[in-house]
C-alpha cells in the first residue's frame, strides 16, 4: 500500500478513480467545512473515512505538512505506449506529451507534472528508473497532477515508434542547436522530449527525434533545470495552440 498525504492530492486521486482507496484518515479535530469536498467525494467513491488523532497521521506521513488528511490505498497505475496510442485514436484535438529524462529529484518532478497538467498536457512519459522515486514526494509538490496526469512507464527511446506511426512528432530540447522553439511548429501531434540539466537528453533518444528545438537564453546563462525548461517549453506550446484556434480577426 502507499499513502497520499493533503487535501488536494486525496481529492485529485478520489476524482481520477484509478487507485484502489483502503481508507482515508483525517484529523479528529479538523473543521469539517475545510475537507467537506474531501468527506463528499469518498461517500460517493465508497470508500470509508476514519477521524484519528493527529499523532497517529504524523506517525504515517512524512513531515508535518499533511493538512490532516491522508489515504492509505493502491499505487497508482501506470500506462503502456501501447494503450497510449490507442487513447490518441479517440481523440480530436492534436495531442500534447511531454517526455522527462534525467530526473534527479523527486519534488522537481512534481513540479514538472503539475506545470505539465496546468498547460494542457495529455500524458507525461518517464523512464523506468524514476518509477524508483518515493510518490509521496512526488505527489506532495504536484498538487494533484500526479493523479489527474496519465503516466507512462518508457523502456527505452525504441519503444516511442507506436506513438510516432500514429503521426506525433518527437521533438528533443536542446541547447545549441539553430531552430528556438519560436520557430518550431508545436500545435500538431507533438511529444515534447526534455532532459536533466546534467546530461540533456541520451543520444538513444536525440537518434530517435524527428527535430530539435532550443530555449533562447542569453550568452553565459547556466544551463535551466529540468522543470524551468519543460514549463518554458509548454508554455510556448500554449501559446501557438492558443493562437491558432481563435478564428480569423480575433486576439489570441
Amino acid at each position: 500500500m502507499e499513502h497520499l498525504e493533503g487535501r488536494q492530492s486525496v481529492l485529485a486521486a478520489l476524482a481520477a478513480r484509478q487507485r484502489r482507496f483502503q481508507v482515508i484518515l483525517v484529523r479528529h479535530d479538523l473543521h469539517r467545512a475545510r475537507v467537506q469536498d474531501v468527506l463528499d467525494l469518498a461517500a460517493r467513491c465508497q470508500v470509508p473515512v476514519r477521524f484519528v488523532a493527529r499523532a497517529e497521521l504524523d506517525g504515517l506521513a512524512h513531515g508535518g505538512t499533511h493538512g490532516g488528511v491522508l489515504a492509505l490505498c493502491g499505487p497508482k497505475p501506470r500506462l503502456t505506449i501501447e494503450a497510449l496510442a490507442e487513447q490518441l485514436d479517440r481523440r480530436r484535438a492534436p495531442p500534447l506529451l511531454l517526455l522527462l529524462e534525467g530526473v534527479d529529484d523527486a519534488r522537481n518532478l512534481g513540479f514538472t507534472l503539475r506545470t505539465a497538467d496546468a498547460l494542457g498536457v495529455d500524458a507525461v512519459l518517464i523512464k523506468k528508473h524514476v518509477w524508483d522515486f518515493d510518490p509521496v514526494e512526488v505527489a506532495r509538490p504536484a498538487s494533484g497532477a500526479y493523479e489527474r496526469l496519465p503516466l507512462v512507464q518508457l523502456e527505452d527511446a525504441g519503444s516511442l515508434r507506436p506513438l510516432q506511426r500514429h503521426g506525433v512528432r518527437l521533438i528533443g530540447c536542446l541547447a545549441g542547436v539553430r531552430r528556438t522553439i519560436h520557430a518550431v511548429d508545436l500545435t500538431g501531434p507533438v511529444l515534447l522530449a526534455v532532459g536533466g540539466e546534467r546530461r540533456g537528453l541520451s543520444g538513444a533518444l536525440r537518434a530517435n527525434c524527428d527535430t530539435f528545438a532550443t530555449i533562447p537564453t542569453r550568452d553565459g546563462a547556466p544551463s535551466l533545470s529540468l522543470s524551468h525548461a519543460a514549463a518554458i517549453l509548454l508554455a510556448e506550446a500554449a501559446r501557438q495552440r492558443s493562437a491558432a484556434s481563435c478564428r480569423p480577426g480575433e486576439e489570441p
